[in-house]
C-alpha cells in the first residue's frame, strides 16, 4: 500500500530535519521524496497540516506482564496501549516468569508479540540463570535468539566478580549491558527518597547513595571490560555528573530517564499518595531539575515510560507496603512534549530522546524516516491537549499521578511498516 502523508511538520532527528513537507511510505518502508514527487500513485493521503510527523517512538523500558503476571497486564492490552500513544518499539526486561534466560524464551515473547500485530517487542536477555546473579546465561544463544542486550532488570548482581564476568562475556558478543544503579544494602526497605519529605512522614528513606554507589561500581566495571552499556535509569544530580565524567573519559555508556522523574519530585508525594510511590524513588527539586538538564546537554540520552502497570488494589496499601511503579507508556509522549513547552528543551532534540536516540543504544533500524527505513510513524498534534483519565486508558494499568490533569501531544496516527495499527 502506498500512503502520502501531506503538508505534515517533519521531524527526524536522525537527519536534523525539521520541515514542512510529505512524506511517502511504499511496501512497508520510507519512500525517497525525491523520487515519489515524480510518480507516486498513493492509495491514500492523510493531511497532517499543523501536525508532527516523526518516527514512532521506542519506549526502553516497559513490563508488559505477559508471562507470568498475566492478572495485571497482557502482551494484547499493553502493546495497544503502546499503538494508541505512539509508541511502536517496545523494549522488555527480562523480569519475566519464567525469566527471558533461553533462546526458546527470546522466541516466545517475539512470537507472541508478532501475532498480536501492534508494536515491535524487543524483549532483552537475562545476563544470569534465572536472575539470580550466580551463574551467567549462554548469552550467544540469546543474541542468536534475537536479543540485542542483556540485563538483569531490577535484580541487582551483589557479586562484582560476577558482573564483571558477565560485562566481559557481553562485550565478546558485541551485547549491549543493561545496567540498573541500585546498591540493595543501601535502599533496604526504603520506599522514598531520604529527605524532607521520608523525614516528615516518617517513611523509610533510600538514599541517594543507594543508586550514586552502584553506579561508581558499574563504571570502574565497564571502563575495565570496555563493554558497551546502557543505565537504564537514573534519578538524581550526582549520577548525571558521573555519567558526564564517564562519557568525558570516552567510556561507551548511555543513560536514560524515567519522563515522570523529569516532571515530578518528592513534594508531590503530598500525604501518603502511592501514586507517587516509584523506584528509584522521585527526588529533590534540584535533582528533577539536574536531571532535565542532563537531558538537554545529552548526558541523558533517552526518555523512557519506565512502564508499570498494576491493578487497582495494589495501590491501596500503606504506602510502604504499596507497589511502585506507573503504567506510564500511554504519557511518553505527553510528558516529553510537555518538556518542549515548557523550554527545557527543543522539540526536535526532546523527539530525538524517544525515537534515533533509543535505536542507537538497542542497535535497530528504526527511529529514522531515511528513506528505506521501515516505516515506523507516528503522527500527533503538539498544541491539541489531551485530559488523562485514567479509566479511559488502553493499559489495563490504571495507577498513574497525571490522573486528572491536562497534558499535551494528542496522537492522531501510528503506523508500523507501513500499517496503519489502531487499538
Amino acid at each position: 500500500m502506498k500512503i502520502k502523508i501531506c503538508n505534515g511538520r517533519v521531524i527526524d532527528p536522525t537527519s536534523g530535519e525539521d520541515q514542512i513537507r510529505d512524506i511517502y511510505i511504499a511496501d512497508g518502508v520510507i519512500a525517497d521524496p525525491q523520487k515519489a514527487q515524480q510518480a507516486f500513485s498513493e492509495d491514500r493521503e492523510i493531511d497532517a497540516t499543523g501536525q508532527v510527523v516523526c518516527p514512532g517512538l521506542i519506549d526502553l523500558q516497559a513490563r508488559l506482564r505477559e508471562p507470568g503476571e498475566e492478572h495485571k497486564a497482557t502482551l494484547q492490552s499493553e502493546l495497544a496501549a503502546a499503538i494508541s500513544a505512539g509508541v511502536t518499539s517496545v523494549c522488555v526486561p527480562p523480569d519475566t516468569n519464567p525469566t527471558i534466560d533461553t533462546p526458546a524464551m527470546v522466541h516466545m515473547v517475539r512470537q507472541r508479540g508478532r501475532r498480536i500485530q501492534k508494536a515491535r517487542v524487543y524483549p532483552l536477555g537475562a545476563l544470569t540463570v534465572g536472575l539470580n546473579g550466580e551463574r551467567l546465561t549462554d548469552m550467544a544463544a540469546l543474541k542468536e535468539a534475537g536479543c540485542t542486550a542483556v540485563s538483569n532488570g531490577d535484580r541487582i548482581i551483589d557479586n562484582t566478580l560476577v558482573i564483571r564476568r558477565a560485562m566481559q562475556y557481553a562485550s565478546t558478543f558485541n551485547l549491549t549491558v543493561f545496567l540498573t544503579p541500585l546498591d540493595h544494602w543501601l535502599k533496604g526497605n526504603g520506599c522514598v527518597h531520604e529527605g524532607e519529605v521520608s523525614t516528615r512522614l516518617g517513611l523509610p528513606a533510600v538514599p541517594e547513595a543507594a543508586e550514586v554507589v552502584a553506579l561508581a561500581r558499574d563504571l570502574a566495571l565497564i571502563e575495565t571490560t570496555g563493554v558497551r552499556a546502557h543505565i537504564t535509569q537514573i534519578s538524581c544530580a550526582r549520577s548525571v555528573e558521573k555519567i558526564r565524567e564517564a562519557k568525558q573519559r570516552g567510556l561507551n555508556v548511555t543513560a536514560a530517564v524515567s519522563a515522570h522523574h523529569l516532571h515530578l519530585s518528592e513534594q508531590d508525594i503530598g500525604d501518603f499518595d502511592t501514586r507517587y510511590h516509584v523506584m528509584p524513588p522521585l527526588r529533590s527539586l534540584a535533582d528533577r531539575d539536574a536531571l532535565r538538564d542532563g537531558v538537554a546537554s545529552g548526558v541523558i540520552d533517552a526518555i523512557c515510560s519506565d512502564h508499570q502497570p498494576h491493578g487497582l488494589d495494589a495501590k491501596l496499601a500503606p504506602f510502604s507496603e504499596s507497589a511502585s511503579g506507573i503504567a506510564g507508556i500511554e504519557t511518553l509522549l505527553p510528558l516529553t512534549v510537555k518538556l518542549a513547552h515548557e523550554g527545557a528543551i527543543s522539540l526536535t532534540d526532546a523527539i530525538a530522546r524517544v525515537t534515533t536516540h533509543p535505536a542507537r543504544i538497542l542497535g535497530i533500524d528504526v527511529g529514522t524516516l531515511t528513506p528505506g527505513a521501515p516505516a515506523d510513524v507516528c503522527v500527533f498534534d503538539p498544541t491539541a491537549e489531551r485530559l488523562i483519565d485514567v479509566s479511559q486508558f488502553v493499559s489495563q494499568g490504571k495507577n498513574h499521578p497525571f490522573d486528572g490533569k491536562t497534558l499535551p501531544g494528542v496522537i492522531a496516527h501510528t503506523f508500523v511498516a507501513g500499517i496503519e495499527v489502531v487499538n
